[in-house]
């Protein structure tokens, strides 16, 4: 018989194997045990969405092989309980259908709901059911059947009955970006604003990406004069100006310092504010160089140093604030959707990525 579960910690304390004392992010594995403490909904699991951090250092690492990233991915949840790369620290998020709701789980879910879940694969509990059979290994977006636990203090949202579902869980999976964006940009329009001055420039690195564009249209909501999109090549380049999301769009490698900031130059930088969107390490100098000083710079990429964007910062005397996305922002979902819905081009972005998937 099954010992009655009932203390529980909101924040999933309770589930941590090891070590003792961490949170579940930092923990080295987690209790993925099926019952569930009373404030705790458990998920079946439909599809993995892992981060392009992630997905890219393992296909990098296996060479390309579906097969070999496959058996990989399984390796890190069945050792772990959770999905989190070791390398890059970061994990994805996941949709599925809500199967058993706690008695006391605060999260207003419901049996059927069909769900994106708002945290981390990097802090929820997972089991695979199916070695992910159905997945070739190629892809960021996960065929899966097993499941997952949220706590108390998870955050879920229904997915839309208007949109496809993979199309909402690629939103969803970076809708802290947007929102963050779209509340930096307000702030610098109301400072602009009292003092005289025009709204402020926004330069986006990585615009043609998923959490890329959708900044930029948030960029622009939030009424940005002007929104630049930064690129890595004459194609990307080409797309994010079909989409008609930036004002001004620039082909630069971001790992360059001098280049970066000086084709942001060009396309009507320096910029008040910087979003980092890539998943390529390196970014941080020319994110700050292409800032204007009392500028801030928002970095939302697992594969940024933060250290080095400090030091970096340091070494150039740049007066700059850099913030940290967290990918959470009160509302972020449906700031995200709406977006998505609103644009015709940031949906075509998304949905030609999806197509390569």
């Amino acid at each position: 018989m099954t010992t009655p579960l009932t203390e529980s910690s909101p924040v999933g304390l309770h589930r941590v194997l090891a070590p003792p004392g961490v949170l579940p992010q930092a923990a080295d594995r987690l209790d993925t045990r099926r019952e569930l403490w009373p404030d705790e909904v458990r998920i079946r699991v439909e599809r993995l969405n892992l981060d392009a951090a992630s997905f890219r250092q393992l296909e990098r690492t296996h060479d390309g092989d579906g097969d070999r990233v496959r058996a990989a991915v399984l390796d890190i949840i069945a050792a772990r309980g959770k999905m989190q790369n070791p390398e890059t620290g970061s994990g994805g998020m996941l949709v599925g259908t809500v199967e058993e709701v706690g008695e006391e789980s605060p999260l207003g879910l419901q049996v059927g709901d069909r769900v994106c879940t708002l945290v981390s694969l990097t802090l929820t509990p997972l089991v695979v059911e199916d070695d992910l059979r159905r997945w070739d290994g190629r892809s960021e977006q996960v065929p899966a059947d097993g499941y997952a636990v949220l706590f108390g203090r998870s955050i879920a949202a229904v997915v839309p009955d208007d949109l496809p579902a993979d199309l909402s869980l690629a939103v969803l999976d970076v809708c802290g970006a947007p929102a963050l964006t779209a509340r930096v940009v307000a702030g610098y329009v109301d400072r602009h604003a009292a003092t005289g001055r025009p709204g402020p420039v926004v330069t986006v690195v990585g615009g043609a990406g998923k959490s890329g564009s959708l900044s930029l249209a948030a960029a622009r909501r939030a009424g940005a004069r002007t929104t630049i999109g930064v690129v890595p090549h004459g194609a990307e380049a080409d797309l994010l100006t079909a989409a008609g999301v930036a004002d001004a769009v620039t082909v630069a490698d971001a790992r360059d310092p001098v280049a970066l900031a000086a084709a942001d130059a060009l396309a009507g930088g320096p910029a008040d504010v910087t979003v980092v969107c890539v998943d390529v390490p390196g970014c941080e100098g020319g994110a700050v160089l292409a800032t204007a000083d009392g500028g801030t710079v928002i970095f939302f990429s697992m594969a940024t140093s933060f250290s080095g964007a400090a030091l970096g910062a340091e070494g150039l005397a740049a007066d700059v604030t850099m913030l940290i996305g967290n990918g959470y922002v009160p509302g972020h979902a449906e700031v995200a959707l709406a977006l998505v819905r609103e644009h015709a081009g940031v949906r075509s972005l998304f949905e030609r990525r999806l197509d390569r998937l």
